[in-house]
């Protein structure tokens, strides 16, 4: 009988995730992965090239809805100056949060708590300069506009976001029960948004 590969994935998967999740990506192992789903580390590697690589399906898909998540939110802004030539106020990262991160408390613990020793280990520095590079982009296209944008040093701006992006992230990162996350959003939401939207002449 011809073996299901799609099933035997699933199982690997699943034993990853929680290997990872126990363990962190350094401290896991292909073999505690094969012993947690009844089969060899030969038999993983048919699904995998290496540890790095079955961890990158892991976080992958979570890691783009992130990054998507932040370029349509760029884009409705600046949409909001080329339509009707004003600064709008539309969403915030508040949004992406509740949409996508709290609703799946696991998978971007995974990706922000265990990636130690993987191309992900930096993940919340590199959405920050994602973020940070939007946001100097769009004030540039403002003042393109002949609006007055808000001027400042790109040094203090990295100071902002990474603050904002900490605090954000901090109940991911501990894995808080998804009431006691959407309470500590709701504290950040009403400490920072004030403050962007002054900075940004909203």
């Amino acid at each position: 009988m011809p073996r299901d590969k799609t099933a035997s994935h699933g199982k690997i998967m699943a034993a990853a995730r929680e290997e990872f999740m126990e363990q962190g990506f350094e401290g896991a192992s292909m073999r505690a992965i094969g012993e947690r789903c009844g089969m060899t580390a030969a038999g993983i590697y048919r699904h995998c090239r290496d540890k790095a690589d079955l961890f990158d399906q892991l976080v992958s898909p979570a890691a783009g809805r992130l990054e998507a998540w932040l370029d349509n939110h760029a884009a409705r802004y600046a949409e909001a100056v080329r339509r009707d030539g004003r600064m709008e106020w539309r969403d915030s990262e508040i949004d992406m949060m509740k949409e996508i991160v709290y609703p799946n408390m696991g998978d971007y613990h995974l990706l922000t708590a265990k990636s130690q020793g993987t191309k992900y280990e930096t993940f919340l520095h590199d959405l920050t300069e994602r973020s940070q590079n939007q946001l100097l982009r769009y004030v540039s296209m403002l003042r393109a506009r002949g609006i007055d944008a808000w001027d400042i040093d790109p040094k203090e701006l990295h100071l902002l976001l990474t603050a904002y992006t900490a605090a954000l992230f901090e109940p991911v990162i501990h894995n808080y029960p998804a009431e006691d996350a959407l309470r500590c959003l709701s504290t950040v939401e009403a400490f920072f948004l004030p403050g962007w939207k002054q900075l940004m002449g909203f």
